[in-house]
């Protein structure tokens, strides 16, 4: 069709729908060639309980990978056809299962050269084709399963959109950015302290003159996260990773990554052996971050920020 070859396979859904109409109004018209009055719906029940004893909804639903209330719809569906019975479990009066009827059982002997000449016709369909469908569906299967299409589909959203961030060198032209984006969402979780107001109010006097840096994340040219690289007055660290701040507005852009990726990359340019910073365990998204960037827990030291209760070094 002209649209499948237009809309390509994001309409992968639609033709697989389309394959699966097909499929089962001609399992209907074969239903009837061979005297059986079965709906194409009812055949994994049919078949599971055509095995063996009588199972619980629970069970065929497991068994066959269908919601409980789809099967219970079925079921109910079966017994007004007169091809199931519902009775207690023996094993748990409080359950009941279903079972092949006198009828349901005629119909398991009866069906059996309608299973033959299906599965022949079949065969003959996969010997003209260069693709097994039923190992690609097996594969498609356990990839989904593995991964969902919508948890790709997330990922490949943040990959593209992570793409339009780009991370520059602090100017003074972002020292408002600077101090805007770290006091919200210091804010949103504790309240400004004396230190904060030093190093966002004066980043030339506490940070960049002291051998420090500033990286800025850019949104086209808007500013939506920065990070600071502090050099630390300390016998064991050289370096400190502090005022990392994203906006909101741009969650799923992988941008605090990005800055804290070219913050570590930067102090391995300076020659440093290590990045010391403090952070607090509620803020527990950041401390992901920090943790895939190479971060690890460290004892306590003194602090001049109330709100920290984990300090984390990279070794690098």
């Amino acid at each position: 069709m002209e649209f499948f070859k237009e809309a390509g396979k994001m309409a992968l859904g639609s033709r697989l729908r389309l394959l699966t109409e097909k499929i089962t109004e001609d399992a209907a018209q074969v239903y009837h060639l061979y005297g059986i009055d079965m709906q194409p719906k009812w055949f994994p029940v049919f078949y599971v309980l055509s095995k063996g004893e009588g199972k619980t909804i629970t069970a065929i639903a497991k068994e066959i990978g269908h919601s409980h209330p789809s099967v219970s719809k079925i079921t109910t569906e079966m017994a007004k056809a007169g091809y199931l019975l519902e009775k207690k479990d023996k094993a748990d009066g409080r359950r009941n299962v279903v079972q092949l009827s006198k009828k349901g059982k005629e119909t398991a002997l009866l069906i059996e050269d309608q299973y033959k000449d299906v599965e022949q016709a079949v065969n003959e369909i996969s010997a003209q084709t260069r693709n097994d469908l039923w190992k690609a569906i097996e594969e498609w299967e356990y990839l989904l399963e593995e991964k969902s299409l919508l948890r790709r589909v997330l990922e490949t959203k943040k990959q593209r959109e992570g793409n339009t961030i780009r991370i520059v060198e602090y100017t003074p032209a972002y020292q408002q950015a600077f101090r805007e984006l770290n006091e919200e969402w210091i804010t949103t979780y504790f309240k400004m302290e004396a230190a904060d107001y030093k190093a966002l109010d004066h980043p030339n006097e506490y940070i960049l003159d002291k051998g420090g840096y500033i990286l800025v994340a850019l949104d086209g040219d808007t500013p939506v996260g920065v990070c600071a690289l502090i050099k630390m007055e300390d016998p064991v660290y050289e370096y400190e990773l502090a005022k990392m701040a994203v906006s909101p507005k741009a969650q799923g852009k992988s941008v605090g990554y990005k800055l804290g990726t070219a913050i570590v990359e930067k102090a391995r340019s300076l020659g440093a052996k290590n990045v010391y910073l403090e952070s607090n365990t509620i803020l527990k998204p950041a401390i992901g971050l920090y943790q895939k960037l190479g971060f690890k827990k460290v004892a306590g030291r003194a602090t001049p920020y109330e709100r920290c209760n984990i300090q984390m070094e990279l070794i690098l």
